[in-house]
Parts: structure tokens; C-alpha cells; sequence
């Protein structure tokens, strides 16, 4: 019987040649195949940054419409606790001020909402306050256009009649730093 030595024998290998081909092919597939989804957010038009210090000029309280959100989700409007429902018919008559009342805004032109929140604030409260505010100026814009224009204020108006809405009624949306968690 023969001796048969480790190099004698037969040698067990994979062929790889085709391997990074197929690696390959495999990623230009999953490439091709992957949607990307886009991160949805509030869409904010910020200021442009300046080293200047801003003016800070005293502002009438009737033109104010303070929002606070603590961290237990609980809303204070102007000083009074609120609910989120009432938020939107509250601002709409703040801006607007039909009744000409004196602890409301002067005109919509001076109005200011100012949205301030705790760390510790769910997010999905913070974005159902935003939206009602934000609900309040559009249907405060659609019903300026259907009273000037006839028309419903949407996307599809000449950018010049959605500026003179907008010039009527801007909205002023000012959102201060957050305090932090169970501060004031």
C-alpha cells in the first residue's frame, strides 16, 4: 500500500471567479429596486442668519398670542389653561378680531403667536398646536380671498393675489427656545 501525501491528493476548492460578479449584480439590483423615502417635517421659512444683535423693542401685550406647551402636554393660552380643540377658533379670533376687543390684536398685521414648548413635550402634541395655528391664518386666508376674489386661497392662484392675502394677514409664527424638561 502507497503512502499518499497531502499534496497527492485531490484538493477541494470552490470556483469564486464568478463570485464578484454575481455581488455585483446582486447590488445594482437592490440599487435599482430601493425607494428612498424623503423625511417628511414642518415646512418653515427661517430668517437669514445675521452677527447683528436683534432689536429688541417692547412689544403691546393685546398683540401677543403666547402659547406655552409643559411637558405634560398641557396647553396655556394667554395665561388660561386650553385645550388643543379650542386653539384654532382662539387664534382665528385673536388675529381677526372682529368685535374690535381691546385684549385682542389691533389688526391682523400686528398680530404675533408665540409658541413656546417644553423638552419634554411629545412631539405629536407640539405638531398638533402647530397645526391648528397654522389651520387658523389658512382658513383666515381663505376666507379673505373667497371676500376679495370669489375664489378659495390654494396653490393655484397667481403668486400675486396669494401675496396680497398674505400681506394682509402674514402670518407671524414666532417659536422661542424650549425650556428644559419641567422648567416653568
Amino acid at each position: 500500500m502507497a503512502k499518499t501525501k497531502t499534496r497527492d491528493r485531490m484538493k477541494n476548492e470552490i470556483n469564486a471567479g464568478s463570485m464578484a460578479d454575481i455581488a455585483f449584480l446582486l447590488l445594482i439590483f437592490f440599487l435599482v429596486t430601493t425607494t428612498i423615502v424623503e423625511d417628511k417635517g414642518i415646512l418653515v421659512k427661517l430668517p437669514p442668519w445675521s452677527d447683528e444683535e436683534p432689536d429688541i423693542t417692547k412689544l403691546k401685550e393685546r398683540n401677543v398670542f403666547s402659547v406655552l406647551v409643559n411637558a405634560q402636554n398641557q396647553l396655556l393660552v394667554r395665561g388660561e389653561p386650553a385645550q388643543v380643540s379650542q386653539l384654532r377658533e382662539r387664534a382665528k379670533e385673536f388675529i381677526s378680531n372682529p368685535s374690535r376687543r381691546e385684549d385682542l390684536a389691533e389688526k391682523p398685521t400686528k398680530a404675533i403667536i408665540s409658541l413656546k414648548n417644553d423638552r419634554g413635550t411629545n412631539y405629536k402634541t407640539y405638531l398638533e398646536v402647530y397645526n391648528e395655528l397654522k389651520a387658523a391664518y389658512d382658513e383666515l386666508w381663505d376666507e379673505l380671498c373667497q371676500k376679495k376674489y370669489g375664489k378659495p386661497y390654494n396653490d393655484d392662484l397667481p403668486i400675486s393675489i396669494r401675496r396680497d392675502i398674505r400681506g394682509e394677514i402674514p402670518m407671524v409664527l414666532s417659536e422661542a427656545e424650549p425650556t428644559n424638561f419641567g422648567e416653568e
